[in-house]
């Protein structure tokens, strides 16, 4: 994985393109502790309102462009709504939890509503390398459609091959011209893991091209480029060993910025809410795995609903049992959630109903690089074998340098934790 690049004259990482110069003395370091740890309650009056400002402008700009659905059938967003028996009441409240969710003021609400509204002038590209599809079914395939559904509806995908129409040459054709009309304006989504050097494993089309040609000539001319799903931005299960494809994650791949929203699936909040950052921003605060930190910034363990009976030594251990019955902690039947980073228990899935760990399956930790190697067996708890990336700091090594000596302490304590309770109190 290429580490994230940093520049000491703007705050790239922040979601605010501008020059640190132009900070007056007293707001620079509040800018900065932004860019790290984006809460909107931190920001000063002066930095929300030049931020502000800034977001207005550049939609502003944006709602120069003509809409991409005129070609269509012409319906803004309010009428697509409408139609699906959505009230601008409940659209507003969606606003203010995206608003929240992304780390800014309340009173950007209006300002993320109508980069919602907008999200028609900004095509799509999406396309599937080795992949099982599931990050597209995770968006589509909604029994009751919620919002961010009807905002991807809504948005100019200009390319999909679960989706569309065409095929064959037919296909290959409507890429090239959705490349060509909008050089330089559209997002590139990539789905699935591609086999580099070995690229022959996988291709794609009518032409044969091979994944990775495909996807460094559409990199080229795309605006921003999103990895979805955990095989894109970390090879998933086709990176697993052995590898024998040589697959890898779409950073290794092109030579561009990758924002990358794992999960297996991702939730379609994730991949919708990163949409509007793109639209608000252009940029977006990361972390050292180049996850939006919105979504990725905390760990599974930090707000789960089963944290308490962790706390108080209350462990299932195995499953079927009593303290299964009762909600105890999974850790002791293999839940990853200490070391695993995503918002799954605050968004949950199926229509906000459930999620792994509520369901009684301790999380697997499908959001972290590597994780079909080093979260395995699934059913059993790491302790202290915790080896990922960092060689031992896995994803808490975060744009915030977590110390690698604290957290080896905090994975060994775990499993001491875990071992201790089922001495002393077993239940």
């Amino acid at each position: 994985m290429r580490k994230q690049e940093t520049s000491h004259s703007s705050i790239e990482s922040a979601n605010i393109n501008v020059n640190l110069d132009s900070i007056p003395h007293e707001n620079m370091q509040v800018a900065l502790d932004y860019s790290q740890n984006p809460k909107g309650d931190n920001l000063t009056f002066h930095t929300k309102q030049s931020l502000f400002k800034k977001v207005k402008k550049r939609l502003d700009k944006l709602a120069t462009l003509p809409s991409l659905r005129e070609e269509k059938n012409g319906k803004d967003l309010k009428e697509v709504l409408h139609e699906k028996g959505v009230q601008r009441r409940d659209f507003m409240k969606w606003a203010a939890v995206v608003t929240a969710s992304i780390g800014l003021p309340a009173t950007f609400a209006p300002l993320t509503a109508r980069a919602a509204e907008l999200a028609d002038r900004v095509p799509i590209i999406w396309l599937h390398m080795a992949e099982c599809t599931g990050c597209s079914e995770s968006l589509l395939r909604s029994e009751d459609p919620g919002i961010d559904s009807i905002i991807f509806d809504y948005v100019s995908m200009e390319y999909h091959e679960t989706i569309m129409a065409a095929s064959g040459y037919q296909a290959e054709k409507s890429l090239e011209d959705a490349v060509k009309k909008y050089d330089g304006r559209y997002v590139m989504m990539v789905e699935g893991g591609i086999p580099k050097d070995t690229e022959y494993f996988l291709t794609i089309g009518a032409s044969g091209r091979t994944g990775a040609e495909e996807c460094r000539h559409v990199a080229k001319h795309a605006a921003a480029i999103f990895a979805i799903g955990t095989c894109s931005s970390f090879g998933g299960v086709q990176a697993a060993a052995p590898n024998p494809t040589n697959a890898h994650p779409l950073s290794d791949i092109i030579d561009k910025k990758v924002i990358n929203v794992p999960g297996c699936p991702p939730n379609e909040k994730n991949i919708v809410g990163t949409l509007m950052q793109h639209i608000l921003f252009g940029d977006m605060a990361i972390d050292a795995f180049h996850r939006p930190k919105w979504a990725y910034g905390h760990r599974i363990h930090d707000l789960c609903e089963r944290r308490g009976h962790f706390d108080a030594g209350e462990f299932v251990q195995h499953f079927g049992d009593e303290n299964a019955k009762n909600g105890y902690c999974l850790y002791k039947v293999g839940c990853k959630g200490p070391y695993t980073f995503n918002n799954c228990s605050k968004l949950r899935f199926n229509s906000h109903t459930n999620w792994p760990i509520g369901a009684g399956h301790g999380c697997i930790g499908c959001s972290e690089p590597h994780f079909w190697d080093t979260m395995s067996p699934f059913e059993v708890p790491l302790g202290n074998r915790y080896q990922t990336a960092f060689s031992g700091a896995g994803a808490d090594h975060t744009a915030d340098r977590v110390g690698m000596v604290v957290l080896g302490a905090t994975a060994i304590g775990i499993a001491a934790h875990a071992m201790l309770s089922g001495a002393i109190k077993p239940k």
